[in-house]
């Protein structure tokens, strides 16, 4: 098997369906695509083209629009696969909730419901993997701006307790080419797009941005611009923090 970093520099020019490609040729069964119910549905075609099998798994918080709901299942009909769903623990969110309100994010941060609803139910989806696939994009936001097309993930334990790779196929892709790529395919995509929104997550904490805002500028807009990742990809926040 080739390291993560004989990988990261093999891939590092390749196109999103080779870098995917590579993942799927590697890893098999044991990788899988995370997908979030937004623009990352190109994924799910790029990983078809390459013939190979694959996996795909979304977390559902208990929070997301009716949209994106709808939007799953449209993608479940498209593609012709079974998403595996990933839910929190409900006595978890159950005593958040009954300790501190439906909406307590907006008062102390999003960490605590993120942690629960988001971070913990992939914790144990990717304790069964040994490779990920993101739709991480470098120009999403500042804090993105330098991931890696392929790197090991130090935020997460892999299967059998072992190191996790993680696949970012669009991360040298500017979000215009992404949404060519997504109209020009014939695919389908979050109705929530054709309102503004884009950068997409939990209901109470996304919202439409304006053409000069950075994407993610839509999510968690009451806090600041350096803590707008949730916990999933929290390697991109140390990596900022030490630059």
């Amino acid at each position: 098997m080739s390291t993560i970093d004989d990988l990261a520099k093999h891939l590092a020019t390749s196109n999103p369906v080779e870098i995917i490609g590579s993942a799927l040729a590697q890893f098999g069964p044991d990788c899988a695509i995370s997908f979030s119910g937004a623009e990352d549905v190109v994924l799910l075609e790029y990983a078809r083209q390459t013939g190979k099998p694959f996996r795909v798994f979304s977390l559902d918080t208990g929070r997301l629009h009716p949209e994106t709901y709808r939007f799953f299942a449209k993608v479940e009909e498209f593609f012709k696969l079974k998403i595996e769903y990933c839910f929190p623990d409900a006595q978890e969110v159950q005593r958040m909730v009954r300790a501190k309100g439906m909406f307590s994010f907006y008062q102390d941060g999003h960490h605590e419901c993120c942690g629960i609803r988001k971070v913990e139910p992939l914790r144990r989806q990717l304790a069964g993997l040994r490779a990920w696939i993101t739709g991480q994009r470098r120009d999403q936001s500042p804090i993105r701006a330098s991931v890696p097309v392929v790197q090991l993930d130090g935020s997460f334990v892999g299967k059998d307790a072992g190191p996790l790779a993680k696949f970012n196929p669009l991360a040298n892709i500017p979000g215009e080419e992404v949404w060519l790529a997504i109209r020009g395919l014939g695919l389908p995509y979050n109705e929530l797009h054709d309102r503004g929104f884009v950068s997409i997550g939990c209901e109470p904490c996304t919202r439409a941005v304006l053409p000069s805002q950075h994407e993610r500028e839509g999510r968690w807009w009451w806090e600041d611009a350096t803590k707008k990742e949730c916990g999933l990809h929290q390697a991109n926040i140390a990596k900022d923090a030490s630059a």
